[in-house]
């Protein structure tokens, strides 16, 4: 099928990246958060990524504007009904995007895909909070959505091959490389990365190494473009905790674990890069 009118529920970091990705290649693009001033942060990214492209001479004036012109924001869910591709990127919380999913499958037509950018929830379960449970797919985009290469969709049990081939080709479109994985806690990338980030954590909770010995260890010896500890913080300490617990859930095996240091910092706060300190300390944004 031809997707035309994309929509977006959530204004974050992730939710806006996105809509900037489809913009960029002139899609119709509504952006959705009830809280407004999520939703004006979302627009300030938006613009403030479209400069710098400008400056970076990737981008004429006339681009970001004709990119702007692409995009709409709005606070109710009932704008999106005319969409024929929504992609959910709200707060990783099984409820409150169940919900989410059964609103959206009352308003909109059959053929409207449905689609999630989580990172670890299974997709079968949101597919069966609609009566589209073919037209649900997963479509994990990764920080920052605008420069990384990746798109790795995730295909539940009830996944239709149609519904595969519509989003993998979408992906290709939007310039991204992409991968499929099964309907499993964690998927590919984070499947792999979280064990890694985890054992981490570990090293410099035990006193074995410094944070900046492990993070430069890895950097220099595996050509990383960050260390763990530096990607956790990107990532934030909280978001790294939930997809840590969803994976030992799923398969009990205790290389998923959440260190105890990284449970003490959430707790403290100390959230990473959003909160100003995190394995590292960051000046006020």
């Amino acid at each position: 099928m031809e997707i035309a009118r994309i929509g977006i529920v959530g204004a974050g970091i992730m939710g806006s990246g996105i809509a900037g990705v489809f913009a960029r290649q002139g899609f119709t693009t509504i952006v959705c958060d009830v809280d407004s001033k999520a939703l004006a942060d979302g627009k300030t990214q938006i613009e403030k990524s479209l400069a710098r492209g400008r400056q970076t001479g990737k981008l004429s004036e006339a681009d970001a504007k004709r990119i702007l012109g692409q995009l709409r924001f709005c606070t109710s869910l009932d704008e999106l009904s005319r969409s024929d591709l929504i992609i959910e990127a709200i707060v990783e919380r099984l409820d409150i995007k169940l919900d989410v999913f059964a609103r959206l499958d009352e308003l909109t037509p059959d053929h409207t895909i449905l689609a999630s950018n989580t990172s670890s929830l299974p997709l079968i379960e949101l597919a069966k909070a609609t009566h589209r449970p073919d037209r649900v797919v997963g479509m994990h985009f990764f920080n920052p959505a605008p420069v990384m290469k990746l798109l790795e969709l995730v295909r539940s049990i009830a996944t239709s091959d149609e519904t595969l081939a519509t989003v993998r080709q979408l992906g290709e479109k939007l310039g991204k490389t992409v991968i499929v994985a099964q309907d499993r806690a964690g998927f590919i990338v984070n499947l792999l990365l979280i064990p890694y980030i985890a054992n981490a954590i570990r090293l410099f909770e035990s006193g074995f190494a410094s944070r900046e010995d492990i993070d430069t260890g890895m950097k220099l010896g595996c050509s990383h473009p960050m260390g763990p500890l530096e990607l956790v913080d990107y990532v934030g300490l909280d978001t790294t905790l939930f997809v840590c617990e969803t994976l030992h859930a799923e398969y009990g095996n205790p290389e998923y674990a959440p260190p105890t240091l990284l449970r003490r910092m959430v707790a403290a706060g100390y959230l990473g890069r959003k909160s100003g300190r995190g394995f590292y300390e960051y000046p006020p944004r």
